[in-house]
């Protein structure tokens, strides 16, 4: 067990140097570098693949359960309302500021030094296993994804992101798709075609009121939205096509593959879901980690945001410093407060049960 405080300061000076660093979806070669380098300089034997990187506990014995501690270090693109450079890290009135501070770097060092803090311990009935993970904010498949196959089998995994260090049990998934509606072009001034636009708005006027029947009871009921729509080519000629894209935010009270069916059962455009991987989580509130979580003040949540929770297929558990709030706001910050606190009620949670 090392000194926390020591901990926490390398965990911020780890932060300050991830923030300096580009690192945008894709584009995270240099923050993996730092990450391996900094796990090197310890003399931690570390694991890599693209840019994802993940190291075990000294003590690592294939007869013990594992814990899977993961956040990502890929970012957003700097929004055009920011007042200072995204890449400075830069502290004031206890708050650090820099793309990546909030969203989720404050989470990956403060789990870092979690890991740290077990790292040589031999008496813990848990192995764990710690991976920084790319292209999260994107969903990529060279993201955490990418290396389930390669880092072993898993009992459970508490995923950095912000959430205030409350405990996010449920967290929605996703589903993009695409509709058309096909009708009959024709021209405008006669009575010629049919109009596939007044199809398609019988269909947009299904998503904007229908409910789904089952809601669930951390995440409400499913949330549908149409977000884009596209059709016509001339004010004169009556469109033989609509097509128009759905956000549709699932729970666990079906699966995609049910939310899909139900949709296409009602509506008459054809429906086509871009992907039915990013899938809606959820943790028992009896769980251990959970109840931990609880015992020491923590409150539960469901979570409307979602995360690389959505990929990972253990029962995983939402849980980080900073707000959620901030993620991906111009001139982001943390608290460095929220990180110390972090990396303690991480180590007090955890000490409950390893």
């Amino acid at each position: 067990m090392k000194d926390k405080e020591i901990l926490f300061g390398d965990a911020l000076a780890l932060l300050k140097q991830l923030i300096g660093l580009s690192s945008l979806s894709k584009e995270e070669e240099l923050t993996a570098n730092l990450i391996d380098g900094f796990f090197r300089e310890r003399d931690i034997k570390t694991h890599r693949k693209g840019h994802n990187v993940w190291v075990y506990n000294a003590y690592y014995d294939t007869n013990k359960p594992t814990i899977l501690l993961n956040s990502h270090h890929d970012t957003v693109k700097p929004n055009t309302g920011y007042t200072r450079d995204p890449l400075a890290a830069t502290v004031e009135d206890g708050k650090l500021y820099g793309l990546g501070s909030n969203d989720a770097g404050g989470c990956l060092v403060s789990l870092i030094a979690t890991f740290l803090y077990f790292y040589e311990r031999k008496d813990l009935k848990y192995n764990f296993c710690l991976v920084a993970s790319a292209e999260e904010e994107i969903s990529g498949k060279n993201g955490i994804e990418y290396v389930l196959g390669d880092i072993g089998p898993m009992d459970f995994a508490i995923v950095g992101e912000p959430t205030l260090m409350n405990l996010a049990i449920a967290e929605k998934g996703l589903m993009v798709l695409d509709c058309n509606a096909t009708g009959k072009a024709g021209h405008a001034a006669r009575d010629e075609g049919d109009n596939a636009i007044y199809k398609a708005l019988k269909d947009v006027e299904w998503f904007k009121n229908y409910a789904i029947e089952k809601t669930s009871g951390t995440l409400g009921p499913i949330k549908m939205s149409v977000t884009v729509i596209q059709a016509g080519s001339q004010h004169n000629v009556v469109p033989a096509n609509c097509s128009f894209v759905v956000d549709v935010r699932t729970t666990d009270a079906y699966s995609n593959e049910e939310t899909l069916a139900i949709i296409k059962s009602h509506v008459a455009s054809e429906v086509t879901a871009r992907s039915t991987r990013l899938k809606s989580s959820s943790i028992p509130e009896s769980h251990p980690i959970v109840q931990a979580g609880i015992a020491l003040g923590r409150q539960v949540y469901g979570s409307p945001t979602m995360s690389d929770q959505a990929l990972i297929p253990v029962t995983s558990l939402k849980l980080g410093p900073g707000d959620s709030a901030r993620s991906h706001m111009a001139d982001e910050f943390i608290y460095i407060d929220e990180i110390r606190e972090g990396i303690n009620l991480y180590i007090e949670i955890l000490n409950k049960i390893v």
